[in-house]
């Protein structure tokens, strides 16, 4: 009898056990518990609402969800050549000794990566350019502990002068920042004040290698919160780049539709569908880079034809004086 009672008591355990996993199991499938999400904060700074990281260098092939609008929706913005940028004395002097190969760094992070395949592209050495990639992926402004940008990049180039330097940073900081022991949260007067020194002083740094800077802006984003964060941030990064004489590429235009949103898709010239962002709403395409890049490729060729030109002008002047 005692046995008997023994293996049902076990037998009721078992049940028991059973129906207790069950019961946890269908509440996590159907929501029915709370869920808790570990956050990692970067460097100790505070984070805004924006994605903790971000994706790995965009694809080439459509991976994005949205369905592609039908032919004609979305017209293609029109492009004309721009005139020269008024560096052309600096371009000039950078040029000068002989070497007429046009050196061109692209800085930034991931979607600097994106940029600098672009460029290389729009800018082929058989036209006399040579485009060098200085970017590295998840770096950034807000980043010192771990890079600091000025330092890192300043090694990079050594003792090579440069015609024309692209900066496209800007998605990995949208979070706080710290200086020492002092941080602040994003967009505070405390981030503006530490950023904005430390552009001032990376732009410095790229001006005494030679080169004319260009700073390029960020696209839409896919998430609403994240688009807020970084149009805000874009915003101080043209404020500044106004200040320190530094051409500022807008290329949001290029990024969002007829009534301002996010577009996955543009429409070429003849009204194709063509995929624009990568699939993780942050990034472009390489159809979408292109795209984005070609008004500033049009420019640096106008401002290097507009040094390439005065140069013999130059010289004769020079002769001129010298026979004098």
């Amino acid at each position: 009898m005692n046995r008997f009672t023994f293996l049902l008591d076990r037998t009721a355990v078992l049940f028991l056990g059973i129906a207790a996993g069950a019961a946890i199991g269908f509440a996590f499938a159907h929501g029915g518990s709370r869920r808790e999400a570990m956050v990692v904060v970067p460097q100790a700074a505070p984070v805004t609402s924006a994605p903790a990281s971000i994706a790995p260098p965009p694809p080439t092939a459509p991976t994005d969800a949205a369905k592609p609008p039908e032919k004609g929706v979305v017209v293609e913005p029109v492009t004309t050549v721009p005139a020269a940028d008024g560096h052309v004395e600096q371009l000039l002097d950078t040029l000068r000794g002989g070497d007429h190969v046009v050196r061109v760094g692209v800085f930034g992070d991931s979607f600097g990566d994106g940029v600098w395949s672009a460029l290389y592209r729009m800018l082929p050495a058989k036209d006399g350019y040579r485009v060098i990639k200085y970017s590295q992926a998840s770096t950034g402004f807000t980043r010192y502990r771990s890079l600091n940008l000025e330092t890192h990049d300043n090694a990079q180039i050594g003792d090579d002068k440069l015609a024309v330097a692209v900066i496209a940073f800007g998605a990995n900081d949208v979070q706080g920042v710290c200086e020492g022991s002092h941080c602040g949260a994003l967009m505070s007067s405390s981030w503006q004040a530490i950023i904005g020194q430390r552009i001032e002083s990376y732009v410095a740094m790229l001006r005494r290698h030679g080169a004319t800077v260009y700073w390029m802006g960020l696209p839409a984003m896919r998430d609403p919160a994240f688009d807020s964060d970084t149009s805000a941030m874009e915003a101080f990064y043209a404020s500044t780049m106004q200040r320190l004489g530094v051409p500022y590429i807008d290329i949001r235009p290029f990024t969002v539709d007829s009534d301002g949103h996010y577009q996955a898709y543009y429409a070429d010239a003849d009204g194709t569908p063509k995929l624009l962002r990568a699939g993780d709403g942050i990034h472009m395409s390489m159809n979408g880079y292109l795209r984005i890049s070609k008004g500033l490729a049009d420019r640096i060729r106008s401002t290097v034809a507009a040094a390439r030109a005065a140069a013999p002008a130059q010289a004769s002047d020079s002769a001129e004086e010298n026979q004098q």
